[in-house]
């Protein structure tokens, strides 16, 4: 799934918009036992209600693809034929009305689950009538000819609140408010079937976690039964610890600096183009960089052996997910040096008098402790 496609389900996620009839959902304990279930239908609610419920659900359609969204990939014989696919087709050709296939999903989760906390699995099926887009982006909503129907599940823990002194302005001025429980945003969550050129793809899904630093492997593998995806900033340390050690006595500065270079300006010129597309790079893109920059022979072949021993052979990785676009940081034992990552060339290192320096060249506008210094 691209950018575009998940905007226009999460954007479909409104009261007014889906076909959003009730939601299911079960209430698990701080032992990991389903303690209550529910079967809420959404137009019982307030607006208010239903649009906070949409909202939870919304969530777990949010963040960045690659990062955030994962897209899960099923092989042709899980597709034809095995547990866990069967179980998810038949969810979504219920919608959701297989008590069944529910409590099965529910076991396999809280089976599974690996944080702590009492939290709620939140369950809803929708129906999309696909409306008709040109490739110059005009809609026609009565000239569709696809329905795209899918399920969403949210896992979302349940926090506490401190009991506490409040005011009203009406009534009682002052009273006490009571302990409660909170429903907070989706730790993980799913769609299935995935969106996939705004049509349906059994083949796929659309895996989402809160945090890019654990996929929580365990779930992942109760529900698609397929190799997890490796977290975002596991993918970032995994090619930082691969170019250290490949290259060896090469890795200095200026090789690193070349290579962060050549991928954020790949990163921003994609977003530039607003292609909705994901970039993904291969192995050759920084092996290019290490030999225009004069790293030898030998550790640039060490450094492919090695990418693909972390990614996998001939794997596709975004770029965005390798280095922060958003600063460039060199660090010392007791220094930290913060810059745009479009202008590391403002930092170079020098020998000077036989002691290494790091030079950071000073253009305008220097200040220290928020004033304004003077460099003569």
């Amino acid at each position: 799934m691209n950018d575009r496609e998940v905007a226009e389900l999460r954007r479909r996620l409104r009261p007014n918009k889906c076909a959003i009839t009730h939601v299911r959902g079960c209430y698990v304990g701080d032992s990991g036992e389903i303690l209550s279930e529910f079967d809420q239908p959404v137009g019982l609610l307030s607006e208010e209600e239903s649009e906070s419920l949409l909202a939870v659900l919304r969530k777990s359609l949010s963040g960045k693809l690659g990062r955030n969204l994962t897209d899960i990939v099923f092989s042709t014989q899980q597709v034809a034929g095995s547990d866990e696919h069967s179980l998810l087709m038949r969810l979504r050709e219920s919608a959701l009305q297989d008590d069944g296939a529910v409590r099965e999903l529910y076991q396999k989760i809280t089976a599974a689950a690996d944080w702590e906390g009492s939290y709620l699995i939140l369950l809803a099926h929708d129906r999309y009538d696909v409306p008709w887009r040109g490739k110059d982006g005009h809609r026609q909503d009565d000239a569709g000819d696809q329905v795209f129907s899918y399920l969403l599940c949210a896992i979302c823990p349940l926090k506490l609140t401190k009991a506490a002194l409040s005011y009203q302005m009406d009534e009682q001025p002052f009273y006490n408010r009571k302990v409660d429980w909170l429903v907070a945003p989706p730790s993980t969550g799913f769609l299935f079937p995935a969106f996939d050129g705004r049509s349906t793809n059994l083949y796929g899904a659309l895996y989402y976690t809160k945090g890019t630093d654990d996929a929580h492997e365990a779930l992942v593998d109760a529900v698609f039964h397929t190799e997890p995806p490796m977290p975002a900033d596991t993918q970032r340390e995994a090619f930082q610890s691969v170019l250290s050690q490949s290259l060896d006595d090469e890795c200095r500065y200026g090789v690193v600096q070349a290579v962060n270079d050549e991928l954020c300006t790949l990163i921003e010129d994609h977003r530039a183009s607003r292609e909705p597309e994901a970039l993904t790079i291969s192995s050759d893109t920084v092996r290019r960089v290490l030999e225009n920059c004069g790293v030898s022979e030998q550790h640039v072949a060490t450094f492919s052996v090695r990418f693909d021993e972390q990614f996998g052979a001939q794997a596709q990785v975004r770029p965005e997910n390798l280095v922060d676009s958003r600063q460039f940081r060199v660090r010392t034992g007791d220094v930290v040096i913060q810059v745009n990552p479009l202008r590391s060339d403002l930092v170079e290192t020098r020998m000077i008098d036989g002691r290494r320096y790091i030079l950071v060249r000073a253009e305008e506008g220097v200040s220290v402790n928020g004033v304004d210094v003077d460099i003569t």
